[in-house]
């Protein structure tokens, strides 16, 4: 009967501390995101509509601007810098992506502007930024329906390879390394944030029921 006990009491605190993890983790992870925030600038190109020519043509304006101001964002220091460059250079990219919707048959209408947005949960390579509000360079074609296309313009993500997509993990880690803290980076990269929170639980639970004798 004790036995029986033991083991009821240890579910009942297994759940409390699973549920104490979980509200301990929001918090955190919600001024985690807050001081990520503050260091990073998104990048969305956001199509007119999820149709095949629009998602094609979204590419295609990606291309262009980051071919663009690749060489002037490529040596920027830190995100103060990183925004005069956009600012300064706003008129321009929003006549190159004008140019690439016109020169493709479209009359669709382009936006582009710095901005703050709510966005929710991204994942770009190893790299999942979590829901929130965050500053980004936006390039809005026609009646932006469709899906985006994202990256981290600073520190310069977008770099590493626009035509696939894919990131180094290396060379993401490098980049997010120089703006964050370790305690930041850890909390948006995939490869170590996933295992990290596991082994806490666990190592929790075991520690419970050793001192429960069970």
């Amino acid at each position: 009967m004790r036995r029986v006990l033991n083991i009821f009491i240890c579910v009942i605190i297994s759940i409390l501390v699973v549920f104490g993890c979980a509200f301990e983790g929001k918090a955190k992870s919600q001024n985690l995101q807050k001081d990520i925030a503050s260091k990073i600038i998104r990048f969305h190109v956001i199509a007119n509509s999820d149709l095949g020519n629009d998602q094609q043509l979204k590419l295609k304006v990606r291309d262009k601007v980051l071919q663009y101001i690749q060489p002037k964002l490529k040596g920027s220091k830190n995100i103060y810098e990183s925004r005069k460059i956009l600012l300064a250079n706003n008129d321009e990219i929003n006549k190159i992506a004008n140019d690439v919707v016109k020169k493709n048959g479209y009359n669709y209408e382009v936006k582009t502007m710095l901005s703050h947005e709510n966005f929710p949960v991204k994942t770009y390579g190893n790299i999942t930024l979590p829901q929130g509000r965050y500053e980004a360079y936006r390039i809005i074609i026609g009646s932006g329906k469709g899906h985006n296309w994202w990256c981290v313009m600073f520190p310069p993500l977008c770099f590493v390879d626009i035509t696939k997509g894919e990131v180094s993990y290396e060379e993401t880690e490098k980049d997010m390394r120089k703006v964050l803290t370790d305690e930041e980076y850890k909390s948006i990269d995939n490869k170590i944030n996933s295992t990290d929170k596991s082994i806490k639980i666990k190592f929790k639970l075991l520690e419970i029921i050793r001192s429960r004798g069970i």
